[in-house]
């Protein structure tokens, strides 16, 4: 089994990031008391707490684009990453970035979104055909 990460951040309202994570990403809910809960986040472990959410800039250039700066985000095979986009838009989420090729025919190929939890915290899922094209040079 390779290392899971774990990320700890804040958000103003439990039962929104809840409704969010749970019903909207899909992620299963783990522990949690009445100041933060986990999850589950396609494998690795987040920690939402109770608080005032990181300051966020678009700061970023990558690409054609400006992203959000910081954020936290997770890379999924393209089919879940499909699965993925359908589902958010679906759902009606706002997008940041809506989903999009990068890179197209180059070493690193992926398709990438970007949107935002209920606290505003930016979130970016990549999606690669080859996992081997993730630290391509």
């Amino acid at each position: 089994m390779r290392s899971l990460f774990h990320l700890a951040y804040h958000v103003t309202d439990l039962d929104a990031a809840r409704r969010f994570y749970g019903d909207v990403l899909g992620c299963a809910e783990g522990r949690s008391t009445d100041t933060w809960v986990d999850f589950d986040f396609f494998g690795h472990q987040i920690s939402l707490h109770l608080g005032k959410p990181f300051e966020t800039t678009r700061t970023g250039k990558v690409g054609d684009h400006m992203v959000l700066m910081p954020h936290l985000g997770v890379v999924l095979p393209l089919n879940e990453w499909l699965e993925l986009s359908d589902r958010l838009e679906g759902k009606g989420v706002a997008f940041d970035i809506p989903p999009v090729v990068r890179f197209a025919g180059e070493p690193g190929e992926q398709r990438t979104m970007f949107f935002r939890d209920p606290s505003g915290n930016p979130i970016e899922v990549k999606g690669f055909a080859d996992f081997e094209g993730v630290f391509a040079r």
